[in-house]
């Protein structure tokens, strides 16, 4: 499997974008952007299709359209309702402008089922060294500002007694699940990147309270996704997205039992 050139690509891009994921995926679970993620990959299906409509890598497109839907919905959202009709708002104009790039660009088919269902077995090196650098940046951030988003997403109440500003922590922590979006859309696609985001985290508050031990193990599940999925993928010619969706189910729904079970006793 290994000496194939596309799967040690897929491997590695496959491994950073887990632990990406996993990562940011905690925060995005304790601050209930589920739903905000799965808008921001929209978005960026239509930025793949502006880039697409250019000429140019669609990563390109995905981080400039999602940066700029987060930037807007951070800035504009400060009270719940007003973030659910400005992020609708966007998203409609967003998904228009995609639909608007696709209908002027007529090689536009092999891209849009690249960008909605993913194609990891098509990553190249140069691809793997984006891929790199913006998780590597991502990850950085999350670490330097660790322990403010810690306090804001695990502790809003007492955040708000503090004299921190909200505003900026909620812009900066958009601007980095719109990277990490941007990321993890070429590896599982726009419309299930939600998976390796949301999953691996909501499985791993079933097996711990501590956060830190949380991060950990919501990494090694989207770690253990991606290589499983990657290999029965190779053995089966099935689609990727397709095994890691369904591993990352099964571990969702074990780690549910788990919890079940402890509670009972």
């Amino acid at each position: 499997m290994f000496k194939y050139d596309f799967m040690i690509n897929a491997f590695l891009a496959g491994s950073i974008v887990a632990i990406m994921a996993g990562f940011i995926g905690v925060f995005v679970i304790a601050r209930n952007l589920s739903f905000i993620s799965h808008t921001l990959s929209h978005v960026g299906f239509s930025g793949a299709a502006f880039a697409v409509f250019l000429g140019i890598n669609p990563l390109y497109g995905l981080l400039i359209f999602t940066i700029s839907m987060s930037y807007i919905v951070g800035y504009l959202s400060e009270k719940i309702y007003r973030r659910e009709v400005t992020i609708n708002v966007m998203l409609g104009f967003f998904l228009g402008l995609g639909l608007l790039f696709l209908s002027l660009t007529p090689k536009s088919t092999n891209y849009v089922n690249s960008i909605l269902f993913g194609s990891v077995v098509s990553i190249t090196t140069k691809d793997v060294f984006i891929i790199l650098i913006l998780s590597i940046l991502v990850i950085f951030t999350l670490f330097l500002f660790y322990r403010v988003l810690k306090f804001e997403s695990f502790d809003p109440v007492c955040f708000k007694s503090t004299k921190i500003n909200s505003k900026f922590i909620s812009i900066l922590f958009l601007i980095l699940l719109s990277i990490a979006i941007s990321v993890t859309v070429p590896i599982i696609g726009a419309l299930l990147m939600f998976v390796l985001l949301t999953v691996p985290a909501s499985s791993a508050r079933y097996l711990t309270n501590s956060i830190e031990k949380m991060i950990l193990i919501s990494i090694l599940f989207a770690l253990i996704g991606v290589w499983l999925g990657l290999t029965l993928a190779y053995y089966t010619s099935l689609p990727v997205t397709f095994y890691i969706t369904i591993i990352e189910t099964i571990i969702y729904f074990l780690s549910l039992l788990y919890f079940s079970k402890i509670k009972k006793n």
